[in-house]
């Protein structure tokens, strides 16, 4: 019979404390983390439960790397604009920039990541050269022209002659045996699509980064995540910069001085309202 008066246990392998230490991981957060294992690897080892190898630090930390700062981004501004409005409040502008991590601007590694993952689960076997990959990246590239839709992860408004942090990424998962499925898979896609798009578009950052991370076995679900931590970072440096060069300001009065008024433009394309 259950003893109701006993205190519900809520386990977790994650952190945990009592009056002289602290759990993480299994392991004393002073004694065996602090000091010796990286940040990079304690977020990895966070999200997995499984503490990852050198290369997959590497390959990972990469990642962050190449997805901390791309200068003056949506979410960069936003950060820069709420600190301006809110010097205050450093979380809110933090938060405000995290908050434009959507579909155009960091939601790419997610969603590179899950595409791939769900062309290369449909399969009943992979392919084994260069020329099997090619094959199946023409039917998909095809299949998604057919169905009206974007390749994530292809296509860059800055680098159109391609994104440098594409090819050293896949340098540094090959040299590290991580070059696995998806970013095959990307780098196939990359080399066939101009047969179907007409043109050569380039495998862009962030989508390199979800391949890598769809190889790291990572949970397709928190890539987003990946791409956020990374962000934070590159934010805080964002803002320190404004703390000592401000250009919201600037940002703020060039909208706000050049604007002009003209006549209200009704919707006539029938949208929904309330």
């Amino acid at each position: 019979m259950t003893d109701s008066s006993a205190p519900r246990v809520y386990p977790t392998a994650l952190g945990a404390s009592d009056l002289k230490s602290i759990t993480l991981l299994g392991h004393d957060l002073a004694e065996d983390i602090m000091g010796s294992v990286g940040f990079g690897e304690l977020a990895f080892w966070l999200a997995t439960q499984r503490r990852p190898s050198r290369g997959e630090t590497r390959v990972f930390e990469a990642v962050l790397a190449a997805l901390a700062d791309h200068g003056f981004t949506p979410t960069a501004i936003v950060t820069r604009l709420t600190y301006l409005s809110a010097p205050d409040s450093v979380q809110g502008a933090l938060a405000a920039g995290l908050l434009g991590g959507g579909s155009r601007f960091l939601g790419v590694t997610e969603d590179t990541g899950k595409f791939l993952h769900e062309t290369i689960t449909a399969q009943e076997a992979l392919p084994g050269d260069d020329a099997g990959w090619d094959e199946l990246a023409l039917r998909l590239v095809r299949e998604q022209r057919a169905a009206g839709r974007f390749v994530p992860g292809l296509g860059h408004h800055v680098h159109k002659e391609g994104d440098p942090r594409a090819p050293r990424l896949m340098g540094i998962a090959a040299e590290e045996g991580l070059f696995g499925p998806h970013l095959s898979l990307f780098a196939a896609i990359g080399r066939v699509h101009p047969q179907v798009l007409g043109k050569t578009l380039p495998l862009n950052g962030a989508g390199v980064c979800g391949a890598a991370l769809a190889d790291l076995r990572l949970p397709l679900p928190l890539l987003r995540g990946f791409a956020l931590l990374a962000r934070t970072a590159g934010l805080i440096g964002q803002l320190a910069e404004e703390m000592c060069n401000p250009v919201a300001n600037d940002i703020f009065l060039s909208v706000d001085l050049n604007n002009r008024s003209i006549a209200p433009q009704p919707d006539t394309n029938g949208g929904s309202h309330g």
